[in-house]
């Protein structure tokens, strides 16, 4: 589920770019509706509205063609909702993230006695990575497309991520494109090439990396220059890891519940790296601050 939500948050936050991705040249006035559609619990994960091109472009991420009901009845039963909900034209695309030989990645359509439905599939593995690496919002797909190499597609990827200037968003897409890696690497290779290197060409990770040299200079006098410095290292990436982990989730948790109370925030700065990872993951399913602090006392 949190890699079906992350492409649910990637393309609410970056429609142009799936948009343009999906239906050249038809990118403007794009509007997100609410991905609810009349008589739940069916939902779709990520809807955009073409006001000029008088159309609705429907987007499932899938992890797996595994479903219930059935892919195709699925797309169905939403391009008749979306006809009746909002009475435009619909094209829906599926994107199957995970590589997979099923034959079920490879239907287009649903066909019954009476009715015949087409729709578009897209099997990520299959793409070109090029048009991804170009583009912040497509740049973790790229982490799950067409490479010889995968290695190197990461390492690609990794150093795209790397050159995103606004630090904000720099941590954002990190976080996406590390949590959709996971679909494809091993989590050590992710860390060393998402963790450490792109970190430390953050201005921030390198004020708190700096900060903890400084330490560890301060500890040499007393316990000997080369012990301190090792240690005032490790105490600055430890808290540059912290620190990024802690940005990240306090931003996602506002925007998802709301401010939060000083006193929540307060136990959530008190959690470690590996939490604070786990919250990250887990947020994406919170509909309410109880939900919050469930998880909070479940971890803690």
């Amino acid at each position: 589920m949190a890699y079906d939500n992350t492409c649910k948050y990637l393309a609410e936050q970056y429609p142009e770019a799936y948009v343009n991705w999906l239906l050249p040249d038809t990118t403007q006035n794009i509007q997100v509706l609410k991905t609810e559609l009349s008589g739940e619990p069916i939902r779709a994960d990520s809807l955009s509205l073409l006001q000029t091109a008088n159309q609705i472009l429907q987007i499932e991420f899938q992890t797996s063609p595994e479903s219930e009901p059935p892919m195709p009845f699925r797309m169905l039963d939403y391009s008749v909702r979306l006809k009746r909900q909002y009475n435009l034209d619909v094209e829906q695309v599926i994107v199957f993230l995970r590589e997979t030989n099923s034959e079920k990645v490879f239907l287009e359509q649903y066909q019954d006695r009476t009715t015949i439905h087409n729709y578009r599939v897209i099997r990520l593995w299959e793409q070109d990575p090029e048009p991804f690496l170009t583009n912040p919002g497509l740049l973790p797909l790229a982490t799950l497309a067409r490479s010889n190499s995968p290695r190197n597609l990461l390492q690609q990827v990794a150093e795209q991520v790397a050159r995103i200037e606004p630090v904000q968003q720099r941590r954002n897409i990190l976080t996406c494109a590390d949590i959709l890696a996971g679909l494809r690497f091993e989590k050590n290779l992710i860390s060393q090439l998402f963790r450490e290197e792109i970190m430390e060409e953050s201005v921030t990770y390198q004020d708190i990396l700096q900060k903890g040299v400084q330490r560890g200079l301060q500890q040499g006098l007393q316990q000997g220059l080369q012990q301190g410095l090792q240690q005032g290292l490790q105490q600055g990436r430890e808290e540059g890891l912290k620190q990024q982990a802690l940005g990240l989730v306090i931003r996602q948790l506002s925007r998802r519940l709301g401010t939060l109370e000083p006193s929540v925030q307060q136990r959530i700065e008190m959690l470690s790296v590996v939490q604070l990872e786990l919250l990250a993951e887990a947020l994406l399913d919170f509909t309410t601050t109880e939900d919050l602090l469930n998880w909070l006392e479940e971890s803690q």
